[in-house]
């Protein structure tokens, strides 16, 4: 049966295109905000079943925590408008994310430490503006929220163009705002596998009982599993779950992961059974990840790289005309330098040209695998870390479906001056040429291929060459090197040729990350 709603218009601005699902306490649709040019919203109606002066009040409550909490913080989804349809029913309007739940995300597979930490953090970061409070209009002071409901199905996870991997938290449908004088409810609200000894009681919560669902998710972050489990899925089989039964040890559900002792003590002091002997506020626990975080974060930082790079910058082509071919003349007159072993090694060099100077990566193969790779895919991306030294993976790849990939990685220190004027003709020109050079035949140039840079790389490439210059060196090049070759090996490696998998075009087309 089709949906009545499609295609209607609510405040003569929002047109309802298609139903997302279910929320807490009503539909969720997918609309264009036809005021903005089409932009897609999200819009949640209170449902039918619920429309009492209660509810309606509650459907209201979460529509404005929603929106100042939006506002304190990127990791609660934010809320922009609110209303009535004709027939009565409100509504409100909230941003469209693109991505997945935390819940499916597990399920496809646990997560690795760094990946956990940077997204448990974020978390963290959204449920600390809630519990921190918001201000009402009949409140002096910020009134507290706590949420009832964590769990990973209300955690969207979205690829944010600039940051990476972004947690947002959802469905604050059964939150409870803690005013003075509001009696707390006597009822269970919540979900029952996550829901803490008072929350099943219905005693009166604070931010200690959003915690202890927190240590339950986390449990199954990193595992897949659940810590705790009931006998029947039933109030009674869960209410005597997390009233007496010790949570798991990760060893017992998964004795290959080995997880941080300091980790793991914290998961299950989170699910303490009582408030008192859990974390006393969310900031305990982000100052327990703290030490882990200084560990982890630089190769989840780059791993977010990797992961927002491929997925958001378009495929492009080059352009046939108006290639320099003056520039490819002087390319061809190169010699390889004495400096360098004759060996199958890449490194960069900037030309002097009678346009400027031209950035190129210079790169020696056999003859045969020169003839092999002239009719290819031409694929480059760029990640860089700042800590502990600034450097950059420049990565091109020779791609073709019967050879293959050639892989011809490069790293770059922005300390360096020749660094920092590689990088900088990358991100301002937008372009290089890749130099090819045989074993057998060294001396001339056999090759060149020209390639282009996609414009939000070459933004970014222009921001790294500012912020190495003013950070502070607290590390060798060495190291950084180091942590992104273990990227390329580890991570790189197999999301490209799953792109260029996907993508493969066998007249030799240049693809720019």
């Amino acid at each position: 049966m089709a949906d009545p709603n499609l295609g209607t218009k609510l405040a003569n601005r929002y047109e309802l295109i298609d139903a997302l699902g279910q929320g807490s306490m009503g539909r969720v649709y997918l609309a264009e905000d036809v005021l903005l040019g089409g932009v897609k919203v999200a819009i949640k109606f209170l449902s039918q079943t619920m429309m009492n002066d209660k509810m309606r009040e509650r459907f209201m409550q979460e529509a404005m925590t929603c929106a100042q909490l939006g506002q304190k913080s990127i990791h609660v989804v934010r809320v922009t408008d609110y209303g009535v349809n004709e027939e009565g029913v409100p509504f409100y309007v909230m941003e469209y994310l693109q991505g997945q739940s935390l819940s499916q995300m597990i399920n496809l597979q646990p997560l690795p430490i760094p990946r956990f930490l940077g997204l448990i953090r974020q978390i963290c970061l959204g449920l600390q503006a809630a519990h921190e409070g918001i201000i009402l209009k009949t409140q002096a002071e910020p009134v507290s929220i706590i949420h009832r409901d964590i769990k990973p199905s209300n955690i969207m996870i979205v690829q944010d163009p600039t940051l990476g991997e972004l947690a947002k938290i959802l469905d604050f449908g059964i939150a409870k705002l803690m005013q003075a004088g509001n009696d707390q409810t006597n009822c269970f609200m919540g979900t029952l596998a996550y829901a803490s000894p008072e929350q099943m009681d219905g005693r009166e919560l604070d931010g200690r009982s959003d915690i202890y669902s927190l240590g339950i998710m986390m449990f199954q972050m990193l595992t897949g599993h659940l810590p705790l489990r009931a006998s029947s899925h039933t109030f009674g089989g869960w209410y005597k779950v997390h009233q007496q039964e010790t949570p798991k040890r990760i060893e017992e559900v998964d004795s290959q992961l080995k997880v941080p002792r300091l980790l793991e003590d914290l998961i299950l002091r989170c699910m303490a059974k009582r408030p008192e002997d859990r974390p006393q506020s969310v900031q305990d626990v982000l100052n327990t990840l703290e030490p882990l975080e200084s560990r982890y974060v630089n190769g989840f930082r780059i791993s977010q790289r990797i992961s927002t790079t491929l997925s958001r910058v378009p495929v492009v082509q080059p352009a046939e005309s108006g290639e320099a071919v003056d520039d490819d003349q002087v390319c061809r007159l190169m010699t390889w330098p004495p400096s360098k072993p004759i060996a199958e090694i890449a490194f960069p060099h900037a030309i002097p040209t009678s346009q400027g100077k031209l950035a190129t990566l210079w790169a020696m193969m056999p003859q045969a695998e020169i003839n092999r790779r002239l009719i290819s895919t031409r694929y480059n991306t760029f990640i860089c870390t700042m800590s502990p030294h600034p450097v950059m993976l420049w990565l091109t790849v020779l791609y073709s479906s019967t050879h293959g990939a050639r892989w011809l990685p490069c790293y770059l220190d922005l300390k360096t001056p020749l660094g920092q004027e590689i990088t900088s003709l990358l991100g301002t020109t937008g372009s290089y040429r890749l130099l090819l050079f045989a074993l057998e035949n060294p001396r001339r140039c056999a090759h060149v291929l020209s390639c282009t840079i996609a414009p939000p790389q070459r933004t970014m490439m222009q921001e790294w060459v500012v912020t190495a210059r003013s950070r502070p060196d607290i590390g060798a090049m060495g190291t950084s090197r180091d942590l992104l070759r273990n990227e390329f090996k580890t991570s790189l490696k197999a999301k490209v040729i799953q792109k260029l998998e996907s993508i493969y075009i066998d007249t030799g087309s240049n693809l720019s990350e």
